[in-house]
């Protein structure tokens, strides 16, 4: 994209008329707005923000800025303003009951629990059978000789951890990636009627088949330092020291609609860090060269120092992040950047953008695999930065070291096609040889 054009598209910015260029690459768009307007007043009156700086100063403060989407999706989702009494539609229950898309206390019970069961020692033992998935279908690419990077690898990887997560049968994993798109493309700034509808469908066919889930999870309780399913059923289990009082549990809403967040949050952005990062490395192929030179000397040791894989996944993840915007409502007015906001203004952060910014990082639009101190944002910031984050990077780890490994020469034999989305940036199909 020119200077001239990112500039024009930057002139007349809204995220609910993005033109098609910009999918390709939001990038140069992003920078001419933290050029010339990086706290942009966007037409439907929201406010667009751009900046590393400013961003951080959002998440870090949560008395100011509320993550409860109640009052901001009821319009879209209901189709009326918000009111307890106004019925709610599937995706709005959803949406407004799930981890990342609400405050205390909610947030804090949720959250803790899933913490519990995925400690450092529980994502270690993990990796074993990490290991084996990523094998397996690397042997099933090998015979075939390449396939796509996204339906035959990079969506397969997140769906079976997850799955295990959660205790989900094997032979029930198949609609979930299906389910899981359709849920969060009803996210994105702009929902036509067909996505609407399909998104609405997919949360009900997700709680339909959870409540049969949940129901056989608690006749038969799994190991609740493993099965997060498990341990949202029975809470936090404890009592005071003086044998008072019981453990946080959550209410049958809350936990069906946190499985539903668990499964979709936890297959999307790592579906799109692996794709983005295999098919990052072919357009930059010294880079990748590198790379290939530093595995093959054994430098991604992750216990050792930050070398190899261990920095390369996080710079993956600050060049293309796989979440690219995030919301925040105003509770009172306030200021950011210097600037006036009134009580209830929405406010979009944009991650891209942010991970990009020249102030923060040097050289913002190089993509440094050596790159420390790398603080980048694709798993947001303060109280809400991502539960599942050393997953997230234990997945990139082993799934792009063991693919570069075992087809160092693998190719792209024909345009990878991008999903067309402002908020998740990935592909929905890369088709590849493997040499």
């Amino acid at each position: 994209m020119s200077t001239e054009r990112a500039q024009e598209i930057a002139a007349s910015f809204d995220l609910r008329a993005l033109p098609a260029d910009f999918y390709a690459n939001p990038y140069p768009v992003y920078a001419a707005l933290q050029a010339g307007e990086p706290v942009r007043r966007m037409p439907d009156g929201s406010y667009f923000l751009t900046r590393y700086a400013d961003l951080v100063a959002v998440y870090r403060d949560a008395q100011n800025f509320s993550s409860d989407k109640k009052v901001e999706f009821s319009p879209k989702y209901n189709h009326a303003p918000y009111s307890p009494e106004v019925a709610h539609t599937p995706l709005f229950e959803h949406h407004t009951n799930s981890l990342v898309f609400n405050d205390p206390p909610l947030h804090t019970r949720v959250r803790k629990l899933i913490m519990g069961a995925l400690t450092r020692r529980a994502i270690a033992d993990m990796e074993p059978g990490l290991i084996t998935l990523v094998d397996r279908l690397l042997g099933d690419i090998e015979v075939k000789g390449g396939g796509d990077l996204i339906e035959d690898f990079a969506s397969a990887i997140p769906v079976e951890i997850i799955g295990n997560l959660l205790g989900v049968p094997l032979a029930d994993r198949g609609p979930l990636r299906a389910w899981s798109l359709a849920i969060l493309g009803a996210l994105e700034p702009v929902l036509t009627p067909a996505q609407e509808a399909l998104g609405n469908q997919a949360v009900l066919d997700m709680l339909a088949y959870l409540k049969d889930l949940v129901a056989e999870r608690r006749r038969r309780p799994g190991n609740p330092e493993h099965d997060v399913l498990t341990r949202l059923i029975q809470g936090e289990n404890t009592r005071a020291a003086d044998g008072t009082g019981a453990g946080e549990t959550l209410s049958e809403v809350e936990l069906l609609q946190n499985c539903i967040f668990i499964l979709n949050a936890g297959h999307e952005t790592t579906t799109n860090l692996i794709g983005n990062a295999l098919v990052t490395l072919r357009e930059w192929p010294r880079q990748r060269t590198q790379l290939l030179s530093k595995l093959e000397q054994g430098a991604d040791d992750p216990r050792g120092p930050e070398t190899g894989l261990t920095l390369a996944v996080d710079e993956f993840l600050r060049f293309e992040s796989s979440n690219q915007l995030g919301n925040r409502r105003a509770l009172r007015a306030c200021q950011i950047a210097g600037l006036d906001l009134p009580e209830g203004a929405l406010v979009t952060l944009c991650i891209g953008a942010a991970n990009r910014d020249p102030a923060q990082f040097e050289q913002a639009d190089i993509l440094n695999l050596e790159r420390s101190n790398n603080k980048h944002l694709a798993f947001g910031f303060g109280i809400h930065q991502c539960a599942g984050l050393s997953l997230a990077r234990l997945e990139g780890r082993i799934a792009i070291g063991r693919f570069l490994q075992r087809f160092p020469a693998y190719r792209l034999t024909a345009a990878p096609v991008r999903g067309g989305r402002a908020r998740f940036r990935g592909f929905l199909a890369a088709p590849f040889a493997t040499a």
